[in-house]
């Protein structure tokens, strides 16, 4: 049974940071391209950053470009995202999420694990 679990969610005002991290169990980690998903109140879920297994290949949402990172720790199973500079528009409840293959997509469908979910709140 695969297990999706985010951490590191909170309330931070504008400029602030944040590291998200998400742990994978069940999974083979080695072959699977892991991603940040985001929804906010009434709006759909948007894909933010996606990283491939080696760290090479990597994508963004053209929102989160120099100020978002992802890194993965594959020996540890577990994804992060380092968030520096938020905004207000960056609130959401943020999504770890896994797919079977190592190709990077920001699209939800390409994803077959999901977390519960992390929420993030900037504040003005």
């Amino acid at each position: 049974q695969v297990q999706v679990v985010e951490s590191g969610g909170g309330s931070v005002q504008a400029g602030g940071s944040l590291r998200l991290s998400c742990t994978i169990s069940g999974l083979s980690f080695d072959d699977s391209a892991m991603g940040w998903f985001r929804q906010a109140p009434g709006k759909e879920r948007e894909g933010v950053i996606c990283i491939n297994w080696s760290g090479g290949s990597i994508v963004y949402a053209d929102s989160v470009k120099g100020r978002f990172t992802i890194s993965r720790d594959n020996a540890k199973k577990t994804l992060y995202l380092q968030m520096d500079s938020l905004k207000p528009e960056d609130t959401a409840m943020y999504y770890c999420a896994a797919r079977i293959g190592d190709y990077c997509s920001r699209a939800y469908e390409d994803f077959n694990y999901w977390g519960q979910g992390t929420q993030v709140t900037v504040s003005s």
